[in-house]
């Protein structure tokens, strides 16, 4: 059997690489060999929650899997036909499940069906988009583009005990779209702010900089401050605003993130073009499956980015090409719609 090989350690190097390689190849049906898995990493190989994503993708397209083992630098992915299932996962750590559905989602809509998945892990952690992030700013963005999908947060798991509860149901994509996100243009902004066992006081003073702060770049604010149930104090803000040209997030942790609310009005009001940092990388994996051509206008071009570029263009062909701006950068994708299942 013939194996595309993806060198695990190109660019970011770390988890990011392998999720978005079996992703792809369970969609395009490709076996791929990773090699040199998190190779510049202080502790090399899969993790943990690297074994959790992968094995429920493979249980998800009836893939055949070796190497699958903590520490493991190399993994042959071998998949098959994916199917509709009903899935409840427990990941028995404060794994992020953020990441988890960055896989499943994409891998189960656009291979036209559908998944129903209970899982209980980390929704708030470090190294991690927060599981709000996840819903109120992925999901706009994908829903854009055809992949549909629906999520309850039932119960928080900060680190380090993990213990969240997430309840998922991805739909199957009619049809993948292009994306166009141009220049924020709404001064709205949503703020978000969960927590458990926290002072309320801290809690207030905290959404109230972060308010000042954005009010002082002329953004007007909806606030909302939800107690949750957790097996240990933790919380999370999210501030994010969709238009018709831009889906710009900007999370964060209570104390992980320095100087919390000045951290994410910060990063928020930076990001005036079409996308923030974080959403630019995830939008690559669902453009690459289109035959037309996705822009969106970033300010910085991560090691995200890059890495997913490099994955994407080697497993589907999708062509990209990236524009120097004033203030940031172009970024456009003519994705091969040929290599996804028809």
């Amino acid at each position: 059997m013939d194996f595309l090989k993806i060198d695990g350690s190109y660019g970011e190097g770390g988890g990011q690489i392998v999720r978005s390689a079996v992703t792809l190849s369970s969609i395009t049906k490709k076996p791929i060999l990773i090699e040199n898995i998190r190779k510049k990493r202080k502790i090399p190989g899969l993790r943990p929650q690297h074994l959790t994503a992968i094995k429920l993708l493979a249980k998800i397209c009836n893939a055949d899997v070796d190497g699958l083992n903590v520490g493991s630098t190399a993994i042959k992915f071998i998949p098959k036909n994916v199917e509709s299932k009903t899935i409840d996962e427990n990941i028995g750590t404060a794994g992020s499940i953020s990441l988890i559905l960055q896989v499943l989602i994409p891998a189960v809509s656009i291979s036209k069906k559908s998944l129903k998945l209970s899982i209980i892990g980390g929704t708030d952690v470090p190294w991690s988009p927060t599981s709000d992030y996840t819903k109120y700013v992925l999901k706009e963005a994908y829903s854009r583009m055809g992949i549909n999908f629906s999520m309850e947060i039932k119960k928080r798991g900060y680190y380090p005990r993990g213990g969240g509860l997430v309840e998922l149901e991805v739909y199957p994509s009619e049809k993948l779209k292009p994306i166009s996100l141009t220049q924020r243009q709404t001064k709205s902004v949503k703020l978000f702010y969960s927590y458990s066992d926290l002072l309320l006081d801290r809690i207030k003073n905290e959404v109230q900089e972060a308010e000042n702060l954005l009010k002082d770049a002329n953004l007007s604010v909806e606030s909302e401050i939800k107690k949750e149930t957790a097996l240990n104090k933790g919380g999370s803000m999210l501030v994010y605003a969709h238009d018709s040209n831009s889906i710009v997030g900007s999370d964060g942790l209570t104390d992980t993130t320095a100087e919390l609310a000045k951290s994410i009005s910060k990063n928020f009001t930076k990001c005036y073009l079409g996308a923030d940092n974080h959403l630019s990388d995830m939008l690559v994996l669902p453009a690459s499956l289109v035959n037309e051509t996705s822009f969106y206008r970033i300010k910085e071009i991560t090691k995200h980015l890059e890495t997913n570029l490099y994955v994407t263009s080697k497993i589907t062909g999708c062509k990209y090409g990236i524009g120097k701006l004033d203030d940031g950068f172009e970024m456009r994708i003519i994705g091969n719609s040929d290599t996804a299942i028809q």
